[in-house]
């Protein structure tokens, strides 16, 4: 039976729409920037989606058994059915019920990116094949997008496009920038047939990344992420208006991301390569305001 979230939040006094902020804050990710360059109304949805991913990406990397994630997440596919019944109970999901209401959030997409926490949270994935690689690119990373275009006010078969194409590039970079954390948790996202090519049969993550022929693997991965971050922006170009703005801020500041892994090159050190806050800004002032 799954675990009430009742029992997981925590008890809180803020508004549900401060809750989401507040997680968004303390996380400090990249992507705080884009969403600020959003209406309110639109901003406080993009606050919900990310404070909902975080969520349940923090319980695929937590501690517990594998019977206990497996618990929780159950328990947020019953908030994400209670969300959409008109219902929801935890503070994220009562935050998203507007934007659900005014921007047509798809249900499935939800869904989706609770999929992709569970091939994480099911076992160490190592390796994964081409299809099961895609699959969780599209689970984790094209799912937020799809979410994230509704909120931004994006339609059409471009701007869906984007969402996935982007989703997997940004995905790719961060798998890319965090191989060696990964490793140290017993997780190797770099697909299978990458390595075999380069006669790498082993899939222990330590032992893939002290190969010598890991270098080429890893350029060939670079490689795969700037193709698509190539497409990304051909379909930004291709869309009008500036709905799509905090999208391509995203993929300006990982697009340099990307180049500071490739200079960086392999092996790096464990160091997480990251961009200075400098540099975040002028992409703001750049990519952001335009």
């Amino acid at each position: 039976m799954a675990e009430s979230l009742e029992l997981q939040q925590a008890i809180t006094r803020d508004t549900p729409e401060t809750y989401v902020r507040k997680i968004v804050e303390k996380a400090g990710s990249s992507f705080i920037w884009a969403m600020r360059l959003l209406p309110p109304s639109r901003r406080h949805a993009m606050y919900g989606i990310y404070a909902f991913c975080r969520c349940v990406d923090d319980i695929a990397d937590g501690p517990e058994t594998e019977a206990q994630k497996h618990a929780k997440l159950e328990a947020w596919r019953e908030e994400v059915e209670q969300l959409f019944a008109g219902t929801p109970k935890h503070p994220i999901m009562q935050a998203l019920q507007p934007a659900k209401d005014s921007f047509n959030l798809p249900k499935a997409e939800f869904l989706a990116v609770i999929d992709g926490m569970e091939m994480d949270a099911r076992a160490s994935i190592r390796a994964p094949v081409r299809e099961d690689f895609t699959l969780y690119c599209r689970r984790v990373a094209g799912a937020v997008g799809l979410l994230s275009i509704h909120a931004f006010g994006a339609r059409g078969p471009a701007a869906e496009e984007l969402a996935v194409v982007q989703g997997e590039a940004l995905q790719i970079t961060n798998i890319l920038r965090d191989l060696w954390e990964d490793a140290a948790r017993g997780r190797l996202y770099v697909p299978r047939d990458l390595l075999k090519q380069e006669g790498i049969e082993d899939t222990d993550p330590l032992t893939v990344l002290k190969h010598p022929n890991f270098t080429r693997v890893h350029a060939a991965l670079c490689a795969e992420a700037d193709r698509l971050f190539s497409r990304a922006r051909e379909l930004i170009a291709q869309s009008a208006g500036s709905s799509l703005r905090p999208a391509r801020l995203m993929l300006e500041v990982y697009g340099r991301l990307l180049e500071r892994v490739k200079e960086t090159g392999w092996p790096h050190d464990e160091n997480r390569i990251t961009l200075r806050r400098a540099e975040k800004l002028w992409l703001v002032l750049r990519y952001g305001l335009i």
